[in-house]
């Protein structure tokens, strides 16, 4: 085994599984355990999104497509962040249908990054981001942003940036936070970013689930389009995770060259994936409304049973996590999350898994019903009312 594993890339054997997976794993093994731990909406995909897949097999639409995805469907993304964000892109030079949000952001990075880069990255942080980063050579520069409400701030950003920095990863709606950033705290970002010779990699995946004011990408702000790459997807706003769509929005030149990693990669994503997401953006572009607004209410619930248990957390403005303070227990995230399974059978994500700078946390992943939340706020009061005074 020593000898195989002297002939795999470094690279590779350095990097480990997402801690999300890897408490998964341990939860599976426990009978009767209430999970809070994946960001799987439990609301089944729309009905006109199934149909329109099943009428694609049946129609036989199960050959390759164009490498960018079925044109019409490049026209309803382009069209959907036009209408919901106002953002501009030409279908035809700047958008790439991809499998997921995650081969989108695995795409951006074999394309911008070479050895020896740096990569700005605010922490806590979703645990992909990393491992990309680092499989191209790059080095990750971590931002703290612990100390600022888990929002990223034109002074953390402009202490980071040296003569290495290449690109800067943003992800709002965050995972595992929930918060978002204001028009004016991103115009205060893109007041420096146009300045610099640098990328923006902007992770919009939550983008239709921001319930306290509308979403908005930096890409938007002037100057910014140019040197950014929004990355969205189908998987939280239509319930559609295992279809794996997703897309990459950038400027032409710059998608010239994303496609080529991307045909070399994975040819095109699913034919019956794409048809059924050209419903989804189509006849159900609004169908995130009512997920939205279930989530609000299991957000507001959630909220308040934390404040009651008295574990500080910063009120998600979107997606569908909380990421509360369990400092206050003595115990570190890992330690928190395993005698909380052991004692309690309620998995929760140890901050951790979303680096270092996330110890002291954990995540509660509020994408199940009201009957799983309340059982599992129950047994997280018990647990916790042993721990605190």
């Amino acid at each position: 085994m020593d000898q195989v594993a002297a002939m795999i890339n470094e690279d590779v054997l350095n990097i480990q599984r997402s801690g999300i997976r890897q408490f998964f794993d341990k939860v599976a093994k426990v009978e009767g355990a209430v999970q809070l731990t994946l960001g799987q909406p439990d609301f089944p995909t729309p009905v006109h999104v199934k149909d329109a897949a099943k009428d694609a097999i049946d129609r036989d639409q199960t050959s390759y497509t164009n490498n960018g995805g079925l044109p019409e469907l490049q026209v309803a993304a382009t069209e959907f962040l036009r209408e919901k964000y106002g953002l501009g892109y030409d279908p035809t030079s700047e958008v790439i249908t991809t499998v997921g949000a995650s081969q989108a952001l695995d795409m951006t990075v074999r394309t911008i990054l070479t050895r020896g880069d740096e990569v700005l990255l605010p922490v806590p942080a979703y645990p992909a981001y990393e491992p990309l980063i680092r499989l191209s050579g790059a080095t990750p520069v971590y931002i703290d942003t612990s100390k600022t409400n888990f929002k990223l701030t034109k002074e953390a950003v402009q202490a980071a940036m040296t003569s290495r920095t290449r690109a800067l990863f943003l992800s709002y709606p965050s995972n595992p936070t929930g918060q978002t950033l204001t028009e004016t705290e991103l115009m205060d970002l893109a007041s420096i970013l146009r300045e610099e010779n640098i990328f923006i990699v902007s992770d919009e995946i939550y983008s239709e689930l921001v319930y306290d004011h509308t979403h908005q990408s930096i890409a938007m702000f002037p100057g910014m389009k140019e040197r950014t790459i929004v990355i969205n997807g189908l998987s939280k706003s239509h319930s559609m995770t295992g279809w794996r769509i997703g897309f990459a929005f950038a400027p032409a030149e710059l998608i010239t060259q994303m496609l080529k990693v991307h045909s070399y990669n994975i040819s095109c994503a699913s034919s019956i994936s794409q048809h059924a997401a050209l419903a989804a953006l189509t006849a159900g572009k609004n169908d995130a409304e009512p997920m939205r607004v279930e989530y609000e209410k299991r957000r507001n619930y959630m909220q308040e049973r934390l404040h009651q248990m008295k574990l500080p957390v910063s009120k998600p403005e979107g997606a569908f996590y909380l990421f509360p303070s369990i400092q206050k227990t003595g115990l570190d995230s890992y330690a928190f999350a395993e005698r909380l399974l052991a004692e309690e059978k309620l998995a929760v994500v140890p901050g951790t898994a979303f680096s270092r700078y996330g110890e002291g946390y954990v995540r509660l992943s509020y994408a199940y019903s009201m009957e799983n939340l309340a059982e599992a706020c129950d047994r997280l009061e018990r647990f916790v009312s042993r721990l605190l005074p």
